[in-house]
């Protein structure tokens, strides 16, 4: 992910402020103004999410379609291979954790909490349809990327790139800003009608088990790229500590870069021509960590909030299609899932209150997601030196 700024301080902010009040003014309250608190948070947290949900289409073409064109246009064999390689990672990645949550969550005695509790009131509701269905700004996106490259229309490249800098000035200036609030109103909720107290502990497993998880697929990463390269693994990636470290503090894999490409370059296993093109490159396309947390996090909100996990071939098919979403996410805090709402809602059927956990449980730990990400670059420039070598492409 790109600069987050202090989005994470705002979501745990929102969090805690609106499980606090949600817990001050329990259902039933007689306290004075209960009643008008809980329909004002009602409807705060319906309008926004009808706003987020309206911006979910506008994301999906925004940042989809121009990716295509971007990366179409510059196609080269060694791009398409590095392109091929940053997908497999992911949705394998994702196919793990989907493994690993069909295995673990059931385990995890939360059938307790699965109820989701009394909604809030909305006195007052203003629908805000989208534009068009999910599937059809996917399916509409990858087509109309795919044909701007194969006819070689530059103007309608171009018009894409400008409508992506637009809808990315949306989700900066309007989703961005009011996630928190939405945040606060989903937690408020839960505080309100008693759920929070079974669900936080929950969540609080779900993410030291995700973190497990990064380093599982880092171990299986490097074993893979060590395996076809012939070069050691643990011999790259044994010089990521400073870049993933910094990727922690940060929750930039922009502002982690200078100091990947320094660590990728120490390593004596790595060719500094691949070095130069693959880092760079695979910080913006490859999100195997923020992948795999994603799927974990929408399998236990499934669990948690609707009492089941979601149908096998539904999440399989979650999986393949968050991978394509993650080489176009947008650069911004927790992009990964705000680029893909449409498909938790549409894929999985999550509702405001199922977004809404996502997007606070996910933000909150995305530094070590990014961390993931960061260093899993190693292993895939890995890859790509020893691509160029059995294909005899020369150090340039």
């Amino acid at each position: 992910m790109k600069k987050s700024g202090n989005l994470p301080l705002r979501l745990l902010i929102g969090v805690i402020a609106g499980t606090a009040l949600g817990l001050l003014i329990p259902q039933g309250s007689t306290l004075p103004f209960a009643d008008a608190v809980v329909n004002i948070a009602g409807t705060v947290k319906y309008v926004l999410g009808q706003i987020i949900n309206f911006c979910v289409p506008l994301i999906i073409i925004g940042f989809i379609a121009p990716s295509i064109t971007k990366l179409g246009s510059s196609a080269t064999r060694l791009l398409g291979v590095a392109i091929v390689t940053a997908y497999v990672s992911s949705v394998l990645a994702a196919l793990m954790s989907m493994g690993a949550g069909y295995a673990i969550i059931p385990h995890l005695n939360i059938a307790a909490a699965a109820k989701e509790g009394v909604g809030l009131p909305v006195p007052f509701e203003l629908a805000i349809p989208q534009i068009m269905p999910v599937m059809s700004a996917l399916v509409f996106s990858v087509l109309i990327g795919l044909s701007a490259v194969w006819t070689k229309a530059k103007t309608v490249a171009a018009i894409l790139e400008e409508f992506q800098n637009i809808v990315l000035d949306i989700v900066k200036r309007v989703v961005i800003p009011i996630l928190p609030c939405f945040i606060a109103a989903t937690f408020f909720q839960l505080g309100w009608n008693g759920s929070i107290t079974k669900q936080l502990p929950i969540f609080l497993i779900a993410i030291v088990i995700v973190m497990a998880g990064h380093y599982i697929w880092l171990a299986v990463l490097y074993g893979a790229a060590g395996a076809y390269s012939g070069r050691s693994g643990i011999e790259v990636v044994k010089h990521y500590g400073p870049a993933y470290l910094t990727a922690v503090g940060t929750m930039s894999s922009a502002a982690t870069l200078a100091v990947a490409l320094q660590c990728a370059h120490r390593s004596k296993n790595l060719r500094s021509d691949m070095v130069d093109f693959g880092v760079p490159l695979f910080a913006n396309i490859h999100l195997c960590g923020s992948v795999l947390t994603e799927v974990f996090f929408c399998m236990t909100v499934s669990q948690v909030l609707y009492g089941k996990l979601p149908a096998p071939g539904t999440m399989a098919l979650f999986c393949v299609l968050l991978a394509v979403f993650a080489i176009g996410a947008p650069g911004v805090p927790g992009g990964t899932v705000v680029a893909s709402l449409g498909l938790i809602s549409g894929v999985l059927g999550f509702d405001n209150a199922g977004q809404g956990l996502m997007l606070a449980i996910f933000a909150l730990q995305d530094s070590f997601g990014t961390a993931c990400n960061v260093t899993g670059d190693g292993a895939l420039t890995l890859i790509l030196t020893g691509y160029a070598e059995k294909h005899n492409i020369k150090e340039g």
